[in-house]
């Protein structure tokens, strides 16, 4: 009904006009404290309740109110009658009412934590004076945070920056993915609206998979899982045998050995994927040394190499785009994955290796038989800990390839940033694949967590 008013709208009219009883209810639950000698508390629930009330009331509620249509006024240039001039109307945007919202959500579910903490702790409170024991004051409460629960007092502003910068932006990426949020809806001068699951539909081949978005998509999803494949399992099993080869005592100078593989750790790896990518471009170093050792001939008799090239196209064909750059994720990460499986190796007891080889047990039944058991634990956590960020990876697409030859290299987190930045903005795709990505990652986290407590 028009003019008809909802709690946010009321509660936010009655504070800013100054009903007393609605900025002094707040204060009903912190000095509860005060009367069970808990001031400390009290000041502290007040204040946050104060405090959150207030914005609630100053923002929120104006916002909440439009929380359902993400606003319905666009801004435009109106004519005043009154002045005679064009003057911009009183505008909605989509994007800050959903920022508010958020936040006002969250400031809300802090208010009744606080209010919770407040029955609880006074509930306990009144257990110690019923048992005639005396409850802290102030200088007591003090103390207690600064010794037994300075814990507390050392995590409370962590706390308060992972809700600001993680909880609340994490809030706002989720309902994007909710939203028409793009070009033709981009605030402040157009609003964006509620759109349901349309965009997780399109995104898994809903709208057809001719469509440009979710061919795309399906595409870069291959890839990446693909990549995400190879690039774990290559690099942790060349790191557990690049670390059994450098610790076997047949081996001479293994520290020299491990220091010249630590040094690509030690380089930053956007340097060493910008340099790596002038060695393999089609005038770079790599080809002139193919070429003069008559590799690019050989690779064109057997039909690997077009008959019209004159070099290899390391990262300008879809096919040698992606070898190469497996091959140079190769390079760097099995040194990292080196230095995990040395510190694995290392725990394992020599006499049972050398038992076995005493039982007649070749090198190669002892890496299956013995070895790999053995590092089953880390190996599971490891892989799964080494896919989650493998999806999150963007440096080598970017770097190397620029997610080309036509999107046959490009990541997940690439794409996002593709359709956010650099194509027509799509942030309502770009939040659905971000939701999608962060879905399963937290589901290997969730699986690594539990082999964790299993090895536990």
């Amino acid at each position: 009904m028009p003019g008809e008013k909802n709690f946010f709208q009321t509660f936010g009219e009655a504070f800013a006009k100054g009903d007393i009883f609605t900025k002094v209810s707040f204060l009903v639950w912190g000095l509860g404290y005060i009367g069970h000698g808990q001031l400390m508390k009290a000041l502290l629930v007040t204040l946050v309740e104060g405090l959150g009330l207030y914005f609630l009331a100053l923002y929120g509620a104006p916002n909440l109110a439009k929380f359902g249509t993400l606003g319905t006024v666009k801004m435009e240039m109106v004519f005043d009658v009154t002045t005679m001039k064009n003057v911009v109307n009183d505008y909605d945007n989509s994007f800050e009412i959903l920022l508010m919202s958020m936040i006002s959500f969250v400031v809300i579910a802090a208010l009744i934590a606080a209010a919770m903490m407040v029955v609880t702790s006074n509930y306990q409170l009144q257990k110690i004076r019923a048992a005639g024991k005396k409850t802290n004051n102030l200088l007591q409460d003090v103390n207690v945070y600064l010794n037994e629960k300075f814990y507390v007092t050392l995590l409370t502003l962590p706390v308060l920056g992972v809700v600001v910068f993680t909880i609340v932006p994490l809030f706002i990426l989720i309902a994007v993915a909710f939203t028409n949020y793009d070009q033709q809806h981009m605030p402040p001068n157009d609003l964006f609206t509620w759109v349901g699951l349309s965009n997780f539909f399109t995104l898994f081949g809903g709208g057809g998979m001719t469509s440009t978005f979710g061919y795309s998509f399906a595409k870069v999803l291959t890839w990446t899982l693909v990549w995400a494949f190879f690039a774990t399992f290559t690099t942790f099993f060349g790191g557990i045998l690049m670390a059994m080869f450098i610790n076997d005592k047949k081996t001479k100078c293994p520290k020299l050995w491990r220091t010249l593989f630590m040094v690509t750790i030690a380089v930053p790896q956007f340097v060493t994927l910008l340099l790596v990518r002038n060695f393999f471009s089609n005038n770079g170093i790599c080809n002139t040394m193919m070429a003069n050792a008559g590799v690019t001939d050989f690779l064109h008799n057997i039909g690997l190499l077009d008959k019209g090239l004159s070099y290899i196209p390391f990262l300008t064909q879809p096919g040698w785009a992606m070898f190469t750059i497996i091959m140079i994720n190769i390079w760097i990460g099995v040194p990292y994955q080196m230095l995990i499986a040395t510190g694995v190796l290392m725990n394992i007891p020599a006499d049972m290796i050398e038992a076995a080889r005493i039982d007649g047990a070749s090198p190669i039944q002892q890496f299956i038989h013995l070895t790999i058991p053995l590092l089953k634990p880390t190996i599971l956590l490891t892989a799964i800990m080494s896919t989650s960020g493998t999806l999150q990876l963007f440096d080598e697409s970017v770097n190397l390839t620029a997610g080309g030859p036509g999107k046959a290299t490009m990541t997940l987190t690439h794409y996002i940033y593709n359709i956010s930045f650099v194509e027509t903005p799509k942030f309502n795709y770009a939040a659905a694949l971000s939701v999608f990505i962060l879905v399963v990652v937290a589901v290997l986290s969730a699986i690594q967590m539990k082999v964790g407590d299993k090895r536990d």
